[in-house]
């Protein structure tokens, strides 16, 4: 598969790197076309970087890294058409880590700016140092990547992704979820800055059996 990186900071090198180890073909964009093949360069696996438009146009699927529009970064947005464009963006932090409710995620922004292609919104949920471990010790430990977009055949391919770097993906509906899913993101920074649980604290859905028998009582009608 052909994946391209808008941005070469810690994200989309990080991911780039894993996704270049397990055989895809791998582009890092960026402003500063010298950067972004500076970081093919350390990067290796025949990876190649140069300019975010010619990124854009390398990648059936496109790591979106920076929190501009792609109206502002792009020369054109057609080259985009059809193509799956991963979000990984939060918000910046606030003073105190006093979140407003969001009513429009980052996703349905970037949607709504590029409306011709899939965009999904994955992996804001941990820190750059998690993929630093092995995909190996990241599926020992379950760790969720939360994944939603509105067109099917995009979610898939980027489960995949996530499952190829030893992440448990789970599938969250449609684009609108992404307002749950970037509040999630708040969450965990808030956990590893704000509790100082630091980088290493991670978020893993598990489903537990179904109880044999019910000596709570069980759930009834009415109650809350």
């Amino acid at each position: 598969m052909k994946i391209s990186t808008i941005g070469t900071g810690n994200m989309a090198r990080s991911l780039g790197i894993l996704w270049a180890e397990q055989g895809h073909e791998v582009f890092f964009g960026s402003r500063n076309s010298e950067k972004a093949q500076s970081v093919a360069e350390f990067s290796g696996h025949k990876t190649q970087g140069g300019t975010n438009d010619e990124a854009a146009a390398f990648g059936d699927v496109i790591f979106y890294s920076v929190r501009e529009l792609p109206s502002i970064v792009l020369s054109s947005t057609e080259v985009l058409s059809g193509k799956v464009l991963i979000d990984c963006n939060n918000q910046e932090i606030p003073e105190g880590f006093a979140f407003d409710p969001i009513s429009e995620s980052l996703a349905e922004k970037l949607a709504a700016d590029v409306p011709n292609t899939h965009v999904v919104k994955a992996f804001n949920t941990m820190a750059q140092e998690v993929f630093e471990l092995s995909p190996q010790v990241i599926r020992e430990y379950n760790v969720s990547c939360f994944i939603c977009g509105n067109n099917q055949q995009a979610k898939e391919t980027v489960m995949t992704l996530a499952e190829e770097i030893g992440f448990f993906p789970v599938n969250c509906g449609s684009l609108r979820s992404a307002r749950m899913i970037e509040g999630l993101g708040d969450f965990i920074r808030f956990m590893i800055a704000g509790m100082e649980l630091g980088p290493y604290a991670t978020i893993s859905v598990n489903k537990l059996p179904e109880a044999k028998n019910q000596r709570l009582g069980g759930r009834q009608a009415g109650y809350t």
